[in-house]
């Protein structure tokens, strides 16, 4: 069963249907919403503020999430993707985002919705992605514009499959 704790008050809330890998943890100020999994390894530390999450989000393996004490604060929309081994500090993302592999987004950076952050990219503090686009490198650019409904069907397509392999260790 995932770690979860309570800290200065605040216990995790989480939705139906989510599924929480053993060793997975989840502490204090988190609120996942439905249909959503958190992957081995992963961390949610809602210890010095909140982290909010959506319907239908993938956290995947070795992810970190935190925030800055009293300075930022996660939010992550519905039918997100955060792939294996990405850090999120206090940051916002929005709806239908895919972050790629080993990326890292630093403090009141927002990802607008339907977008793409490449894997290994890291994008700075307070860096504002526009919606509809690809982001990638080190510090994060743009690279090019999508159209919305290549996006969507794509990060619908991540954020099913990832419904369906947690159905697996439910069984």
């Amino acid at each position: 069963m995932a770690l979860i704790k309570e800290v200065r008050g605040f216990t995790p809330k989480i939705g139906e249907n989510v599924y929480l890998a053993e060793n997975a943890t989840i502490v204090g100020d988190v609120e996942i919403g439905n249909d959503c999994s958190v992957w081995f390894n992963a961390v949610l530390r809602g210890d010095v503020n909140s982290i909010k999450i959506g319907n239908k989000v993938n956290i995947q393996d070795g992810s970190v999430l935190h925030t800055l004490y009293q300075k930022s604060t996660i939010e992550i929309g519905d039918n997100v993707s955060i792939g294996h081994n990405v850090t999120i500090h206090g940051a916002k993302i929005e709806n239908d985002v895919l972050v790629g592999m080993g990326a890292t987004i630093l403090d009141h950076a927002v990802i607008g919705e339907n977008s793409i952050i490449a894997a290994n990219s890291l994008v700075l503090s307070n860096t504002k992605v526009e919606p509809n686009s690809v982001y990638a490198g080190v510090p994060a650019k743009k690279v090019k514009d999508i159209e919305p409904e290549q996006t969507k069907e794509m990060i619908e397509k991540i954020a099913n499959n990832y419904l369906m392999y947690s159905s697996w260790y439910k069984e």
